[in-house]
């Protein structure tokens, strides 16, 4: 019973962590493998994997509540039901590249690249990044509304997110700075980037349930549905909390966190 209760709380934390930082650039994928790492879901690698993805699917539930009548195209009113299938339209197509390249790496990027050396290269580069882009570079706003983003500027940003297939990149932190770099406003891009979340992460929870066969044991089961109730809960509070954020502050702060991470991610693995 005991033993039960300890694997409850595992799932509840890695629904918080998923929660957390499925939003904040500051990579899901590093802070789920270091919890795993010192707290260990006494589960099989193959359900791990599957685990850690699926649980995104309460994140997706909770951008779809919040933005629920931007999202809905089936209105009464017609203008407001094109702006919705216009808006549809164009997070689509910023998901073709990410949906695309992610199809033919999948198996790569499980086998190559999920491991503690890339994540830690990952956070420490795009930590760098994030500082030299939002205290040395200014770019020129120039989009102010969802309807001004183009077809071209949704294809920009999607190959942006392509980045994000390499683990420890951070998908929200990938096409947030690429809109910006774009010219798009932060509190617009950071809401065009939670819609992007929901296909792309819908087609990746989807595949991966679609190789595991779905042959889960009973308590598995409970873990998959635990862990995207508490990162469904979680997302409510962070994805609210972002918007406001980046209104008033940049990323760089980020930038120093996933340093700092990168070098814990090193410490931790080196000396273990």
């Amino acid at each position: 019973m005991i033993n039960n209760m300890i694997e409850f709380i595992k799932v509840f934390m890695l629904g918080v962590i998923q929660g957390i930082t499925e939003w904040l650039p500051i990579s899901s994928t590093g802070h789920l493998l270091l919890f795993d790492e010192l707290f260990p879901l006494n589960a099989s690698e193959s359900f791990l994997s599957v685990f850690t993805v699926v649980i995104q699917l309460g994140s997706i539930l909770a951008v779809v509540v919040l933005y629920w009548s931007k999202l809905w195209p089936f209105k009464s009113d017609k203008k407001e039901m094109k702006k919705s299938f216009i808006l549809w339209s164009k997070v689509l197509t910023a998901s073709i590249p990410a949906a695309i390249a992610g199809l033919l790496l999948d198996d790569i990027i499980d086998s190559k690249l999920s491991t503690w050396y890339v994540i830690a290269l990952a956070l420490f580069v795009y930590g760098v990044l994030y500082i030299i882009l939002e205290k040395k570079i200014k770019f020129k706003t120039r989009i102010n509304s969802l309807e001004e983003i183009t077809y071209l500027d949704s294809i920009k940003i999607g190959a942006f997110q392509m980045l994000a297939l390499i683990p420890g990149t951070s998908r929200s932190g990938s096409t947030i700075l690429g809109g910006i770099i774009c010219g798009i406003s932060r509190p617009v891009v950071a809401e065009f980037s939670f819609f992007m979340a929901i296909p792309v992460m819908a087609g990746a929870s989807l595949l991966r349930l679609l190789k595991s066969g779905l042959g889960f044991t009973a308590i598995e089961w409970v873990y998959l549905l635990l862990g995207s109730l508490i990162s469904f809960i979680v997302s409510l509070i962070v994805i609210k909390a972002l918007v406001k954020f980046v209104r008033e502050h940049d990323f760089s702060a980020f930038g120093v966190y996933r340093i700092i991470l990168s070098i814990v991610v090193v410490l931790f693995f080196s000396f273990r």
